[in-house]
């Protein structure tokens, strides 16, 4: 493990955890970026550019990564050896910090940071610095901080293996070592985070059920970070939303009221990337669960990437989300099937249009809708689709005015009319009839005619 005079004791790979203390602030940091063999590093440098981390350069060693190191021990002591001796105005001046361009295990993490005296991350130690910098609700900071624990619990095991093998005597009753009860703690804390996790979840799950009591529909936006999710959920909803152009900038989920369609809820949640471990993913599981349990799941795709990139984002966004999720079918009257949304189409040709929507179409998906959230181009239909998509097409109801066999004042009946969909016309003839033109999914307009089938005529 790496020690410094300001980290007295810096856990390998836990994204700047101190124990008992996280540090959320990397703004200004340098650090060293490791690559075996030849890999696209962009995505990886986008993270550390969010984050105000500076990869002053790039480390490559060909080859397989080595189980135990990642790199080979001889060319981590050559970079151990360079950073140590650097002076003045050196391009590795102020160095402190090391980047695994890979998912690198527990001991690759604990070999690496050994080996060259500083802090290490992976990629996915990288993500978890972010999520922490950039958590600020409530749910969010629970969900990066059990995330971050499971994370570190992995890297204190390694440590404590190693501590630990063969006869070394440890401290107190039974021989325990000072890390195996730093594990001890930290496993009481997870159980307390997951606890009140589950609350919070059981809190959205019973929203979500008294949402589709009341006649609601819900909108889930999914997608891989940066997609436009957020621009999008502020364009339909005027809801003030954190927008910025950088990855992670959303970790919760935000929920608002489509505009001119109050009936119809919108839910903003958090992005992916590739290749997300199960452990991570699932530690923000109630947060996707709005968007993947939504009667209607959109995927967001930049139309403005390269396509090749868009291919590898709508299936990173398929396997990371869509495939992995088991979505509540007592809070679905169907099946929910994701469409694809083609975001920032202001930024490109109608010919690239095509093309990116002939790929979605080649991967299994409907016809993708095209929308611009800067400029409003393609808002209008967006709306008209997700109304569609929920409640088919608009019905013409007819409520007669009180008889003899059902004196039930109009007003009742035109009222509960107003509680099940959304009424784009409403029409008052002389002799009392009302004439709605009505959004109404099938259910509720069975329920109707069920409870008022002489008075009540849908067509």
């Amino acid at each position: 493990m790496a020690r410094t005079s300001e980290d007295p004791f810096v856990v390998a790979g836990s994204g700047g955890v101190v124990l008992g203390e996280a540090r959320t602030n990397h703004e200004g940091r340098r650090a060293l970026l490791l690559v075996r063999g030849i890999e696209d590093t962009t995505e990886l440098r986008a993270l550390a550019q969010t984050m105000g981390v500076s990869i002053v350069e790039t480390v490559l060693q060909t080859g397989h990564a080595d189980p135990r190191t990642y790199f080979g021990k001889g060319r981590l002591e050559d970079i151990a050896d360079e950073r140590s001796s650097t002076l003045s105005g050196h391009p590795w001046e102020g160095v402190d910090l090391a980047i695994v361009h890979t998912n690198a295990t527990p001991r690759q993490l604990v070999g690496v940071s050994q080996a060259l005296g500083v802090e290490v991350w992976d990629r996915v130690r990288l993500l978890l610095a972010l999520f922490t910098a950039h958590a600020s609700s409530v749910e969010a900071r629970t969900q990066v901080r059990i995330a971050q624990l499971q994370s570190d619990r992995t890297i204190l095991r390694e440590l404590a293996q190693q501590q630990t093998t063969g006869e070394r005597a440890g401290y107190g009753g039974g021989g325990i070592t000072a890390l195996q009860g730093v594990i001890a703690n930290l496993n009481r804390e997870l159980t307390n985070l997951r606890r009140r996790q589950k609350k919070h979840a059981n809190a959205q799950r019973e929203h979500r059920r008294q949402r589709v009591r009341s006649g609601a529909m819900t909108v889930g936006f999914v997608g891989y970070t940066n997609a436009g999710k957020s621009s999008l959920f502020q364009r339909l909803s005027g809801k003030s939303v954190l927008v910025e152009d950088q990855l992670f900038s959303t970790l919760e989920t935000t929920v608002g009221r489509m505009e001119k369609s109050p009936r119809i809820l919108l839910a903003d949640t958090i992005g992916f990337i590739d290749n997300i471990p199960n452990a991570t993913l699932t530690a923000f599981k109630a947060t996707i669960a709005e968007a993947i349990d939504a009667d209607l799941t959109l995927v967001l795709l930049d139309t403005s990437d390269p396509l090749d990139e868009i291919g590898r984002k709508l299936e990173t966004t398929r396997r990371e989300v869509l495939e992995r999720q088991e979505p509540e079918p007592d809070l679905l009257e169907d099946t929910n099937h994701p469409f694809v949304i083609l975001t920032k189409i202001d930024k490109v040709s109608a010919e690239r249009r095509e093309a990116v929507a002939a790929l979605v179409r080649s991967e299994g998906f409907p016809e993708p809708v095209v929308v611009s959230s800067h400029t409003g181009e393609g808002v209008e239909n967006l709306q008209l689709f997700i109304r569609e998509q929920l409640f088919g097409a608009p019905v013409s109801v007819r409520v007669s005015p009180p008889t003899a066999s059902s004196d039930d004042a109009i007003e009742r009946i035109v009222s509960e009319v107003y509680d099940r969909g959304m009424v784009d016309d409403d029409h008052r003839e002389p002799d009392g009839t009302t004439m709605l033109e009505v959004w109404l999914t099938r259910a509720c307009q069975a329920q109707l005619k069920a409870r008022w089938a002489d008075r009540i005529d849908i067509k």
